[in-house]
Formats: C-alpha cells, structure tokens, sequence
C-alpha cells in the first residue's frame, strides 16, 4: 500500500465522520496503517498528492435491507391493517409537504436572484451609459467586477468555512446517497441553508452557472429531513413519523425530494420521477413510483401558484419551472426528415464537445485537489473567476459591433446601446448582460438576424471555458445552464450557417430550432442522461413533436462522448474514490467467485458473548468494522462454530448504551425490556464507542445477542461467481452478505469495497487499491 494519500473530499472536514455515527468501515483483515496526522497550520502540506486508482475506506453503506430481527417482526405483527394503511396514507402526506417545500425553496431562489440581479445589471447599465458619452468606460468594469466579486465573496465563504459539501451542484452526492453511500453531512439542515444562499450569490454575481442543479441536492434534504419527524441539527423532535426512522424509509424519500427538485427546476414532473428512476432503479415499485410523480407535481404546482402572486397575476400558472423555455410553436419551426441527421450531427459534435468539456474539468479538478485545499484559497479562486468572467464579458461587448434594431417585438431586459446609433443595441450584450436563463430564451425565440455569426462563435467559445474553469468552485452552482447555453449559441450558429447555403429557401433552418437542439446535444454531452434528459427537454419546451429529435441527439451524444471520456458526474464522483456500484458486475468479471472477492478473517461474535470482548472489538481502531456474523457452537462438539444471525456496530452501541446485559435483567425483573424505538431514536447518528462507559464489573457480564440480531441475513456459497454476487447485493441493497461453506461456516464477509474495486480498465478488468483517503 505504497500509495496512501491524503485528500480534499466531499466531507472536507477532516476527521469528524467519526462524530457523526459508525466509524470508518476498514475491511475485514485489512490492516492499513494510518496516515500521520500533521500539525494543522505548521506542516500542512503545500502540495496534496492524488491518485485516483484508489478506492476510498472512510465512505459507509447504508442499510437498504431491513433488519429482520426478533422486535422488528414482533412490531409489524402487532401492527394491524389499519396501522399499515395510516402508515401508507403518511407517506402521502410526507410526499406532499416535500413537493409544497420544494416549490417554496424554488420560488425563494427565483426571487432572490431576480431581484439582486436585476438590481446589479440596472446600476451597470445606467452607469455604462453614463461613461459611453463622456469617456471613462474602465470605472464601468470596474464597478462590475467589484460587484460580482461582492456576490461571489459571500457565497465562497460560506460554502469553503461553514459547509463544504455544498458546493457544486451536489447531484453527484446524490447519486451516491441513491446508489447506497452515506456522504458525511450531505443531507443536514445547514448543508440546505448554504446550498440555497450560496446559489443565490453565484448566479447574482454572474458566475457561468445555473440554479437548476442544486434544486436537486435541496429538495433531496427537504426529504431527508421531513421524512423523519425531527431536526438532529436544532436538536428538536416533533415525535412524528417515526416508523421511517431507518435508511430504507429514508431514502425513498430522498428519491422523491431529487424528483421533485428536477420538477421544480424545469417544470417537469414526468422528468423529475425519470431522473430518480435512472439514478437508484434498483429498489423501484409502483406506489413508489406514484408517490415520486405526487410530490413532483405538487412541487411545480407550488412554484408556478406563488410566481403567479408574485408577478400579480394570481391564477396564472405559466411558470412551472425555474428555467422557462418559452412556447415553441409547432407551424414556426416543424421540422423534417431530412433533418434529422443533421441533428444527429449536431449530437455527435455535442459529445465531442462535451468530452472536451469534461477532460479540462477533470485535469482543473485534480490540480484544485493538489494545490487548491485551503478555504482561503479557495475563495480567492472564486473571486479570481467572477472578476475574470466580468472583465471578458465587458471586453466582448466592448469590442463588438453586432448592432441590432430595438423592433416593437424586442423582449430584451436590459438593452444596452453602447456604441451603436440611436434606436439599435448591442446583441452581444443579449448573450452576456443578462442572467444565464434570459440568454437562452433569447437565443431560443429571437427573431432569425438577431445574431450576427461572428458574435455566436465568440461567445461559445469564451463561455466555454467559463463555463468548464467555474464548475468545481467552493460555490454552489449547477452546470445545466451553462451547457444549454453554451448549446444554444452554436446550434444557432448551425442554423445560421445552413440557412445561408440555401438563400433561396432559409425558413426550414430556424435558428430557434437549432438552438435547442444544440443545447440538447452540448447538455448531454456533458452530463450523459439519457431517458431522462429527453423528457425534462421535451417537458420545458411544451411541444411533444420534438420528442424524437431531442432522443435521438441525446443518444448520439452519449454514445459519442462515452468513447473519449464519462460524463461529468462520475468523474467527480470516481475523482473521490466513492465506492460505487454501476449496475452490472464488470463484463469480464465470471472467473472471480466469492472466495477470491471478500474480506477474510471475519470478526464473529457467539449469541451469548461476555461484554469486554464486545467492547474490545468495538475500540479497535485498526479493524473498525461494522456488521458482525453471529455463531453458535455446537455444545459437547469440536465442530466449528456455525452461522445464525448478523448484528451491526450501530446496535451493538444502542445495546451497551442501554447496559442489556443477561445478569442485569435477571437481577432487576422490573428492568424495560428494550423497543425498536430506542435504535431510531439513536438514528441516524449513532454515539461513537469512546462515548460509552463500561466497568470493569460490567465488562465481565454477558449479552444476549438473540433478539437483536438479524437471525435470517443473506448468504452465498464460497463458489458464487461475482456477477451473481454483484447482482444481489446491487438489488437488494445489501451492507453485508456473508459468505459460507458447505457446512454453513462463516468463511468470509463481502462488503461494498470488495465488489467496487473491480472494474474495466484500458487493459481489461482492473482491481483498484483500498486506502484510508
């Protein structure tokens, strides 16, 4: 293990994962050593090195399985019918108030940024046109930058000194939450507060990002919190929903939180199920699937009633979504069979595109991981961005002479005339001078010769590396705008470019169209969702007729980007050795069988075990495992131990909080006999070991383990091949699954490590290394 290293992660807060429940998962057997923890300020180190063919230890599972024990089947046989069906009718509810909060969140964000950039762009604007006349543009830019720095400085420090883990668009952490990791801190209350503030400050201070993305991240902690009934954060308990005190509860409701999030976002409902469908299949039903749809419409409905209010139109539900694509009409701009390989052209340019895109981010995100680890320098990095990004922006206008008539029809927010004659304004200023959602609805619906071809080039070209320099900042901010824009601009340069090649006909190659089918292609290119990208697409446009071209770029796209490079999310994801699981073993993976791929020796403990042994393995830093296999010896008999249950650290804790020990409850008749109600009220942080106190009498006691053990956990025989292995543990979102020999001997333990670290490589099936990371 040559290649340790210490890395800037998603829970940048060093070492506190252990306060917040189980501590690190090592495997079985492996002992790593650990890396020297330096002085913080004095040996910190100015360069952090990264190698990305390790696979992280510190990331937990979670436990998507229930825990069949003696209470938990005791409890749901007490239960009668009616109690399931108030249970049921609960989940309804929580699925509405997740879409109502949702909605609310999404107004919020809508709000704040419209009204603060709509601020800033007014006194830019009276302030250019102030200087054009006498001279002395430099204080505009000026003025500019300061005021997008001043943005910017705020939503920096608050994402790099108060909360980390919100930064970026917080749909990878998601994706990992839904695939069965347990991201530190990733769906708290003050993550939320960050996330929706910093967001604010990143879009108003003109950074080349999208509120779109973090909707997602804010409505999955809505759910997470909701769902549960209390606030671990504000220490409060409402003694409400506690039944769904458990992961597998919860995370349903984080799929609907995500779904509803993409609803809020685009005004897509359908969309919004696909997105949590394409992301965490693997534990999909139909109720599931209605309830998701529930709180995805509740969510758009809720942000379309209180926009209505707010613009004083009450009752005039035309804003769904955050990004509103406009109206495209189906006589303007049909299109034709023989266009559609030209799309599928464009698709294909997307994808290359779009693995450019993310080959630069990958090579500035493993730099920032080296040399750019520290708060402060990340916030000076953010606000080297936002004066860049003002300083082009004011440079392109500046130099631009794409002057444009102001026609009655105009829809212009903040026209800028500059240097052109009385009566006309500056395109390029349409495409800059303007928050990221009103450029693309301009490039969308404006009218054909609205752009000149030359402004298009430049400004795909320079918002391209904007865009790509800015995704990764310690801000929040998401990269869905940003593609579609960057789409938008040159798929209306295709349009322009085909139109002119036939001046005798240009009305079949609308700019309009071409723009979103761009945006289309560059946004897949980028990010590589497929079912559902095409229906949030189809779904913002309001016109089904595109559904088939839409499909087929994004798919071409796909299939093109995919040969250079993955998409956008598991880079960042793979960047921070997450254990994850994709949804098939690796193709050339049916030699390995479960012998060669789990952890061995395995920690066992025997059904009536003495409390310092437990206690012991507990405090074991070296081996801090988290499930252990249960035994029973037969009695008056040398054979081995054979297996009758599973128990996890997180009850074992409970258990000794609580001091259930055999001696004790037969001293103290009158002692309560301990509920599942104790372990969700432990849920979901767990106190460490270190925090529990045992006497020396007390560690000479004995523990019952046969009523808190899960007595029936999965197994497989040692032969298994790992793509059977894979599928079950992938299906059934197991922690554990134990593996046994012919005479149901516990002879090993396979963890979510064990079935990651294998995948296809350049050079075949490759086995990444574990490391304490």
């Amino acid at each position: 293990m040559a290649n340790i290293t210490k890395k800037v992660s998603w829970s940048s807060r060093g070492d506190d994962s252990g306060l917040a429940g189980e501590g690190t998962p090592l495997l079985n057997g492996t002992e790593i050593p650990k890396p020297s923890r330096q002085d913080p300020i004095r040996g910190r180190p100015k360069e952090i090195p990264h190698n990305e063919k390790l696979l992280s230890l510190k990331y937990e599972s979670l436990d998507y399985d229930n825990i069949e024990n003696q209470l938990f089947l005791e409890e749901e046989r007490r239960m009668s019918h009616m109690g399931f069906r108030c249970l049921e009718i609960s989940r309804w509810v929580i699925c509405g108030l997740i879409g109502i909060l949702t909605g609310l969140i999404a107004c919020f964000i809508d709000i704040m940024v419209e009204k603060l950039a709509g601020c800033k762009y007014q006194v830019i604007k009276e302030n250019i046109e102030k200087f054009t006349e006498v001279g002395g543009l430099s204080i505009s830019l000026i003025l500019w930058a300061v005021l997008n720095c001043a943005f910017v400085l705020v939503g920096g420090i608050m994402v790099a000194y108060i909360e980390p883990i919100a930064a970026g668009s917080g749909i990878p952490q998601i994706k990992c939450y839904l695939n069965g990791v347990k991201i530190p801190r990733v769906v708290r209350l003050k993550t939320l507060l960050v996330k929706v503030l910093g967001v604010i400050c990143s879009v108003a201070g003109g950074l080349a990002v999208g509120k779109e993305g973090p909707m997602i991240h804010s409505g999955a902690v809505v759910a997470a919190g909701v769902s549960q009934g209390r606030s671990t954060s504000l220490k409060r308990d409402f003694k409400m929903f506690e039944y769904f005190r458990r992961d597998t509860e919860k995370r349903d409701f984080v799929s609907a939180g995500a779904a509803a999030g993409v609803s809020a976002a685009f005004g897509a409902p359908v969309g919004g199920v696909l997105f949590s469908l394409e992301e965490g299949a693997s534990f999909w039903n139909q109720m599931l699937t209605w309830r998701i749809f529930f709180a995805s419409m509740i969510s758009t409905f809720t942000l379309n009633f209180f926009l209505s209010i707010y613009h004083g139109k009450p009752g005039d539900l035309s804003n769904p979504g955050l990004i509103n694509f406009g109206r495209f009409e189906s006589d303007s701009v049909a299109y034709y069979y023989y266009e559609l390989p030209l799309f599928m052209g464009m698709g294909a340019i997307g994808g290359l595109l779009g693995a450019l895109f993310n080959s630069i981010n990958y090579w500035l995100t493993i730099f920032r991981i080296r040399y750019v680890h520290r708060p402060c320098l990340q916030v000076m990095e953010a606000l080297l961005v936002a004066a860049v990004t003002a300083t082009v922006s004011f440079t392109m206008i500046y130099f631009s002479n794409d002057c444009q008539p102001l026609g009655p029809e105009h829809n212009e927010e903040y026209p800028l005339q500059l240097f052109c004659a009385d009566g006309e304004y500056n395109s390029m200023a349409t495409a800059f001078f303007n928050t990221p959602e009103r450029s693309v609805r301009s490039l969308f619906h404006n009218q054909p010769g609205s752009y000149n071809p030359l402004t298009l080039g430049l400004f795909t070209l320079t918002y391209f590396f904007l865009a790509c320099w800015t995704y990764g900042l310690a801000v929040s901010a998401g990269v869905f705008i940003p593609s579609l824009l960057i789409g938008a601009a040159w798929g209306r340069l295709c349009g322009i470019l085909l139109a002119s090649f036939t001046p005798t006909s240009p009305i079949w190659a609308d700019p309009g169209k071409y723009a979103l089918i761009g945006a289309a292609a560059q946004l897949g290119g980028i990010v590589r969702m497929t079912l559902s990208l095409t229906v949030i697409m189809v779904e913002a446009t309001g016109n089904v007729t595109y559904g088939l071209p839409i499909m087929l770029v994004l798919m071409t796209a796909k299939i093109v980007g995919d040969y250079f490079q993955e998409g956008l999310y598991d880079i960042h994801i793979k960047l921070q050795s997450v254990p994850f699981l994709h949804w098939e073993a690796p193709a050339t993976s049916h030699w390995l069988t479960a012998r060669e791929v789990m952890s061995s020796p395995v920690t066992c403990f025997n059904r009536i075990e003495k409390v310092g042994t437990i206690v012991d393995v507990l405090s074991n830093t070296s081996t801090n495992h988290n499930g252990f296999p249960v035994v029973v010896q037969v009695l008056d008999s040398d054979e081995p131990a054979k297996l009758c249950g599973l128990i996890l650290r997180s009850q074992l804790i409970v258990l000794l909080k609580h001091k259930v020990f055999v001696e004790l409850a037969r001293s103290r008749l009158s002692q309560r006999k301990l509920q599942l109600k104790d372990f969700r009220d432990a849920y979901p942080r767990f106190p460490p070991i270190q925090s529990i106190h045992v006497s020396q009498d007390e560690r000479e006691c004995m523990m019952d383990l046969t009523e808190f053990m899960n007595a029936t956990p999965y197994t497989v025989p040692q032969d298994t091949s790992l793509p059977r292995v894979f599928k079950l543990f992938r299906a059934l979102g197991l922690r554990h699954l134990v593996v046994v020999d012919d005479e149901n001997r516990v002879i090993g333990l396979v963890t979510r490590k064990d079935l990651a670290r294998y995948h296809l490589g350049k050079h075949g099936l490759e086995e990444l290394q574990l490391a304490q990371t």
